[in-house]
């Protein structure tokens, strides 16, 4: 019988956004130190012939994914929705030499960890699975997306 296996890799990026529209502090720019934990599931290759034998998935080879779709290009950015008037923001700060994500949504954690899960999980090989990630904002603060929430 065939074991379903779920492992978990952890990132930390350090990212400025800020919410148009919200009536708190978080309207102006700032930024967090996000942590970032993913967890896939699959089955462990079993056939000592193969390098990766004995693995779900190289831990390497899900680190290259996370960092191409997530981490290189959300660290030391800011995000800013460019369906608001941040899009005014965004092209200024751009002109001036800043790294500046455009997203087409409110760049809270939870719209941020969405976004990421669709990313992830169009890049991960046959037969292995996005579980969930874990985007904690601040050291007390998070969203969670999770497979069996979203079928």
């Amino acid at each position: 019988m065939e074991q379903k296996i779920r492992i978990t890799k952890e990132f930390n990026f350090e990212t400025g956004h800020a919410l148009h529209g919200y009536d708190g502090l978080c309207k102006n720019v700032h930024g967090h130190s996000y942590k970032l934990a993913v967890t896939v599931i699959g089955s462990p290759i079993i056939d000592p012939t193969q390098t990766k034998n004995g693995m779900v998935i190289d831990f390497s080879d899900l680190k290259k994914i996370v960092k191409e779709e997530v981490v290189i290009p959300f660290d030391h950015a800011t995000v800013l929705n460019i369906n608001s008037p941040h899009k005014e923001l965004a092209e200024e700060m751009e002109s001036r030499g800043h790294k500046v994500l455009k997203v087409n949504y409110q760049p809270t954690s939870e719209m941020m960890v969405i976004d990421f899960a669709n990313k992830i999980k169009r890049r991960l090989p046959k037969g292995i699975l996005l579980y969930s990630l874990k985007l904690r904002e601040t050291e007390t603060s998070y969203a969670e997306w999770n497979s069996l929430d979203n079928n």
